[in-house]
């Protein structure tokens, strides 16, 4: 019979310090992302980065509270019509914008959360596939999001009215401290006691109730924080491509951040930045290929889940033996 020791779930009283190996990741990250857009088409590292911050609020989801959901296309998509909404007919500048499409996209989460969490397995991710097509077909209704048109021509305005977003270098640049600030969140929360928490309930979860935890609550405010993020996203996304459309909303969507998630490293910190950053890139440069590009995707996809079962920041961590 285990003993209470075995039993217990050990959750330090203080948050650590980021290793150094993680420490100088960060620092080529910041460093390498700082210095692209003099050489690489900034707005396709605007498009990553907002995918890449979607992935990271995703893995906070599936690969820290175990909770797989099928329908995150929903806060995306909500949060960039809200966003897009604010900025073209209430005419409010970016940050208010941006704020406001975050903040909707974290009371859609709450809402879809209460009714999904109840549920465990593929119960809980065909409920989120079913409330995200809802939102997908108000979104297709609605008058205000402008149906299959979208809501096109967004301006992007002055960040507190001191910097021009209408210059590309100076919006991307904003857009990295935004995925930055997202990223640092991320990390503060999965490394902190709640994150620890989360963890236990991702790998025993009748244990963790038997320890006093309310398991439903503690998943409930990662899904609507994993929501908030998502929004984040979104809502930024709307303004870079001054655009927000059924694309963001659709179901496909919901697939695609599975896919970077995984493809980079599940549960691992830098594996879904990885993750958009290659699905973005094989979009952008195999976009010749017409509707073979979902074909390429999915052999790639599929080699890699035979050769990296990890994911490639997994199998890069499993190699130093240090976990990115």
């Amino acid at each position: 019979m285990a003993s209470t020791r075995d039993l217990a779930v050990p959750l330090p009283t203080t948050v650590a310090t980021m290793p150094t190996h993680q420490m100088v990741a960060f620092a080529v990250m910041v460093v390498v992302a700082a210095a692209a857009p003099f050489f690489v088409y900034p707005v396709f590292l605007m498009k990553a980065l907002c995918f890449a911050l979607f992935a990271c609020a995703f893995n906070l989801l599936i690969g820290y509270a175990g909770l797989l959901s099928f329908g995150h296309a929903a806060y995306l998509g909500v949060a960039g019509y809200a966003s897009a909404h604010a900025a073209k007919v209430w005419g409010a500048p970016p940050e208010v914008s941006i704020v406001f499409g975050t903040a909707l996209a974290g009371v859609v989460g709450l809402l879809i959360g209460l009714l999904a969490i109840r549920r465990q397995g593929i119960y809980f991710a065909m409920i989120t596939l079913a409330l995200a097509q809802m939102v997908f077909f108000y979104c297709l209704q609605s008058r205000f999001t402008g149906g299959e048109d979208g809501i096109q021509a967004v301006p992007r305005g002055m960040l507190f009215g001191v910097f021009d977003l209408r210059q590309t270098t100076t919006m991307y640049y904003v857009v990295l401290a935004i995925f930055l600030l997202g990223f640092l969140l991320i990390y503060r929360t999965i490394h902190s006691p709640f994150g620890q928490v989360l963890k236990a309930i991702r790998e025993n979860e009748p244990r963790a109730i038997s320890l006093g935890y309310k398991a439903d609550q503690y998943k409930l405010i990662a899904f609507v924080l994993s929501a908030t993020l998502s929004g984040l996203a979104g809502a930024t996304k709307a303004l870079v491509f001054q655009l927000a459309s059924l694309t963001d909303v659709h179901w496909s969507m919901s697939g695609e951040v599975v896919l970077m998630t995984l493809l980079g490293g599940l549960g691992t910190v830098f594996g879904p930045v990885v993750g958009a950053l290659v699905v973005t890139g094989l979009e952008n440069y195999l976009a010749q290929l017409g509707a073979w590009v979902g074909v390429v995707q999915g052999a790639i996809f599929v080699v890699c889940v035979l050769t990296f079962r990890r994911g490639i920041v997994g199998e890069l961590g499993r190699l130093l033996r240090r976990p990115l």
